[in-house]
């Protein structure tokens, strides 16, 4: 009988262990949902000021252990995702943004007013289907007519100057702020003087509304069948 004891009395604090550490879990979870919540409202009021919207916001809280880094005060990566988000009336596909280094002070958490979160950089990633951009560029450009569409993870223009129909495959780039595009093929058919008009209106690039959250524009990329805004910031503040 005593030999039975000790086993009995093992398999006892091993179930209780399990149940600590589940509960403990699941207080974890728990509360890194509410933050997630409460920094996901956080973040829409703010890009409300930049003239952001969007059909559904999300955020997930990275790093090892969510207690743990409220304890620090500090979370390592915050990620906040936007779908179908509009940004001074430009309709987007998807907003992807990346907080690093993410001070939340623990009245942020409970709700307290005029709590603010500070992040040290913030990547953003803005996707905009081509056929968007043609319109930007169209209007900025001064290129009437003029279309934007993927095709085999190229962009391939269609527009109409000087009377000439011009088809061409061009490459966005990020210049100074602005989107630019440079032209990579083009018909033989067109004119030299006509094919260094149309390269010299798209190299000057368009100026596109401000960005999320001040960020500056950094590089421009073909992903997927859409265009990819990628931009950053620093010192971003979350206020209620």
């Amino acid at each position: 009988m005593s030999s039975r004891k000790p086993r009995r009395w093992l398999r006892r604090l091993v179930v209780t262990l399990i149940v600590l550490a589940v509960l403990a879990v699941a207080a974890d979870r728990a509360a890194a949902w509410a933050a997630e919540n409460r920094l996901a409202s956080m973040a829409e009021q703010q890009a409300a000021r930049y003239d952001l919207t969007a059909q559904d916001t999300t955020v997930k809280i990275g790093g090892f252990g969510f207690l743990p880094q409220v304890a620090k005060e500090e979370f390592s990566t915050v990620t906040m995702t936007m779908t179908k988000p509009t940004f001074s009336e430009v309709p987007g596909e998807n907003l992807e943004v990346t907080m690093n280094g993410v001070h939340v002070p623990r009245g942020v958490i409970t709700g307290d007013a005029g709590a603010a979160v500070t992040v040290d950089t913030t990547d953003i990633r803005l996707k905009l289907s081509p056929a968007e951009v043609g319109k930007l560029v169209a209007r900025g450009a001064g290129l009437n007519g003029l279309t934007l569409q993927a095709v085999d993870g190229k962009l391939k223009t269609n527009l109409s100057l000087r009377g000439i129909s011009i088809d061409a495959t061009v490459t966005p780039t990020a210049n100074k702020g602005r989107v630019a595009l440079k032209i990579d093929q083009i018909s033989d058919s067109v004119p030299s003087v006509v094919r260094d008009l149309l390269q010299a209106r798209l190299a000057r690039g368009i100026s596109l509304p401000k960005l999320p959250y001040d960020a500056t524009l950094k590089e421009v990329a073909i992903e997927d069948g859409s265009v990819v805004l990628i931009a950053t910031a620093a010192n971003l503040k979350l206020t209620t």
